[in-house]
């Protein structure tokens, strides 16, 4: 079928928009109408090859929408459901056998290799084509984190695709399937603190702010919130931070221990540099961890106070937020109903052919998380 699409054609171009086709769903896979998808630094890192995302392509990995059409091998989701999308995991590889499928053996190769995963390799080509110069179609990079859901629509697999209710606003939810899970799991499933344990959050965007509201629901005393913008540090607090720090003000380890004389149990590293970076693991207590979220371009390098590590301070690296879609995402909804996790607030609402526009806005600071409406019925 004959779909439209914000395409990515090269390196660090601008998305395009394009009619491009959209094979069948084949196996465990689902077409689905997108109604509206997240833009997240994932999608952009990935445009500009900091990942070995093949180009041209079609990205977008916050999608939601109704599903149009199943598979054969489709058991648990019908036509008509609503749907949120997330991340791909080959769920046979000894990490997604145990459950913890963020951490997928096959994770680079479910997500960024614009093929489909056969159930023994990523041997079929992309569901997404395009008509080329020369009147020959031919397949593009697609299946982006098994969804490619910057387009009206996309093909998902059972795995990734979380049910949710009707009445449910898709274009407030789509941003759970990556960025704000990953912010709120670094806290629920991750680290998970304690009613009182110390908590900072280095970059107020939106998986630091994820995590600053799920430190609130943990109990956490103080949550300091770290960032170079004000507005973003304004919001910070009524999401729940109990101290704002702008580094630009002055030293950032003496700030948080200002408030922390012996450092802070955990940290959450969101920004991607490597100076914020070592900063988080510089404020940590004694016995004090650090989860490192930022994706940073592959190769990039930090350095650490080996003696500071070494009483018992911990790095881990966290992917998604450590999450299981299909049972974090209904748990971060019911947090939602219950005004405890105000995602709204951190949103805002453009048209898919808009997407430039987003992005611009995102890269200033003046959108924390943008969404975008492809203007299908919910």
């Amino acid at each position: 079928m004959k779909i439209k699409a914000a395409l990515t054609p090269e390196k660090g171009a601008p998305f395009v928009m394009r009619e491009l086709s959209l094979a069948e769903p084949m196996g465990n896979e689902l077409r689905v109408r997108v109604v509206a998808v997240g833009i997240c630094h994932t999608d952009l890192n990935s445009r500009d090859q900091f990942y070995p995302m093949p180009l041209p392509a079609v990205l977008g990995h916050e999608g939601a929408g109704v599903v149009e059409a199943v598979g054969p091998a489709v058991s648990s989701i019908k036509p008509g459901d609503h749907v949120l999308m997330s991340f791909g995991s080959c769920g046979d590889c000894p990490s997604c056998k145990t459950g913890d499928v963020a951490y997928c053996w096959h994770h680079m190769e479910m997500n960024f290799s614009g093929l489909r995963y056969s159930g023994k390799a990523w041997d079929i080509p992309s569901p997404i084509s395009m008509t080329c110069e020369d009147g020959e179609e031919r397949p593009i990079g697609g299946a982006f984190f098994c969804q490619s859901s910057f387009a009206s629509h996309a093909i998902c697999t059972e795995e990734n695709a979380v049910v949710v209710e009707g009445d449910l606003p898709l274009d407030v939810l789509a941003p759970l399937g990556c960025g704000l899970q990953t912010g709120a799991g670094a806290v629920l499933n991750s680290l998970k603190p304690g009613p009182g344990d110390s908590l900072a959050v280095t970059g107020a965007g939106t998986v630091g702010l994820a995590a600053i509201m799920a430190a609130r629901i943990a109990g956490c005393d103080p949550i300091i919130a770290i960032d170079t913008n004000p507005d973003r540090l304004r919001l910070a607090m009524e999401l729940g931070a109990t101290h704002a720090i702008n580094p630009a003000d002055g030293d950032l380890v003496e700030a948080v221990k200002a408030i922390a004389p012996d450092g802070v149990k955990f940290s959450i590293e969101t920004t991607a540099h490597p100076k914020v970076f070592r900063a988080a693991v510089d404020i940590l207590q004694v016995r004090g961890v650090c989860g490192l979220i930022g994706g940073a371009k592959l190769g990039t390098e930090v350095s650490l106070d080996m003696t500071h590590i070494l009483f018992g301070r911990t790095v881990r690296g966290i992917l998604q937020g450590d999450s299981a879609p299909k049972q974090f995402i209904p748990r971060l909804i019911e947090l939602f109903r219950e005004g405890r996790f105000p995602i709204d607030k951190l949103e805002r609402f453009y048209r898919l052919d808009q997407i430039n526009e987003a992005v611009a806005d995102m890269k200033s600071g003046a959108t924390i998380k943008p969404v975008l409406l492809t203007g299908a019925a919910q």
